[in-house]
């Protein structure tokens, strides 16, 4: 099915959903709109959707293949005016935003995510046992709650142990839970208000929970900390904490467990594991830890040995499978497993 995105500029986007039996090789993201013009990203699809070969890459709107985890800047940041470098964006006097890479919308439940281990780092489909990875429906909840994805440059060291969890990182970028209205589609750059954060325990590591807001969503002016979560979204805190309890249960999995009780940290705690993460990314990118199995390779990112051209970036993603007709989904997949846009 074609879809159309309508962006905060006003004007109408053509993009297409993965189950679309009509290929689509380029999805231009919406951009939001402030007093200056927001940096903003397209979208390559490669390989065929709904298989494990399928990918999508992402570039500049200037047509430079990038990696999302490396060259997508932490802070949302508008374009340069001539030699003027660019400047954090803030909305408020105090507010800084980020940038929140999605990885999977709202209400669907392929389990979508950055390929930490790829080079150029394309979001792909999760592999469990040679099938791709769905996450279950589990009652009362439909997929995933909330937009969910990553902001871009964190990395969760494994080999660091967490000052307040007592545990390792996870060994990816920090995650999002967007809890907003609206629904976005895999690949989307938005621009993000942090407002808390949980710790999950997940299988003896840390795996930190950022709670944001979509800048550009209607409930965003009222969504300004976490107890304005709890007041505006009565319930909503207590259902992200038992979706991530109970989400890997119908896989045999025990429940997750958390620190502090469960309990969400509040805005300025958020910033801190969040600024912790940026530097462990910062120290992966100059080799002053082990990357382990992490692609480091870059197009932007100053003095790191791991930067490439943009030819070579290019040769990547074109080695990669062309665009084909979507695979009809197995018996079994929950309904609508996969965002339509509409």
């Amino acid at each position: 099915m074609r879809a159309l995105v309508r962006s905060s500029l006003g004007n109408v986007v053509k993009c297409f959903s993965p189950q679309s039996a009509t290929p689509s090789r380029l999805v231009r993201q919406p951009a939001v709109l402030y007093s200056r013009k927001m940096l903003h990203y397209e979208t390559e699809a490669r390989g065929q959707p709904n298989s494990q070969s399928y990918r999508i890459y992402f570039k500049t709107s200037d047509g430079k293949y990038i990696s999302p985890f490396h060259d997508i800047p932490l802070h949302a940041e508008v374009e340069k005016d001539s030699d003027v470098p660019p400047k954090k964006m803030k909305k408020g006097e105090n507010e800084v935003l980020f940038n929140m890479v999605v990885e999977v919308p709202r209400w669907s439940n392929a389990k979508m995510e950055i390929a930490t281990k790829e080079v150029l780092n394309p979001i792909k489909q999760d592999v469990k046992k040679g099938a791709l990875r769905y996450v279950a429906n589990v009652f009362p909840h439909k997929g995933y709650i909330w937009n969910y994805g990553a902001l871009p440059q964190t990395w969760e060291d494994p080999e660091h142990t967490d000052k307040d969890t007592k545990c390792c990182g996870d060994n990816d970028p920090i995650d999002v839970c967007d809890v907003g209205s609206l629904v976005c589609v895999p690949g989307q750059v938005i621009q993000v208000k942090v407002l808390g954060v949980l710790a999950m325990i997940d299988e003896g590591e840390t795996d930190w929970k950022v709670i944001a807001v979509n800048a550009d969503d209607p409930d965003a002016q009222n969504l300004n900390s976490i107890d304005d979560v709890r007041k505006q979204k009565p319930g909503h805190l207590e259902a992200t904490v038992d979706w991530f309890r109970k989400y890997k249960v119908p896989d045999g999995k025990p429940e997750n467990q958390f620190a502090f009780k469960g309990h969400f940290k509040d805005k300025d705690f958020a910033m801190e594991v969040i600024k912790s993460t940026h530097e462990h990314w910062k120290a992966l990118m100059q080799k002053s830890t082990n990357s382990g199995e992490i692609e480091c390779k870059n197009t932007s990112v100053c003095e790191s040995p791991f930067t490439c051209s943009s030819e070579d970036a290019r040769n990547v993603v074109e080695s990669a499978p062309a665009l084909s007709n979507a695979l009809p989904l197995s018996p079994g997949v929950p309904p609508r497993s996969r965002f339509q846009a509409s």
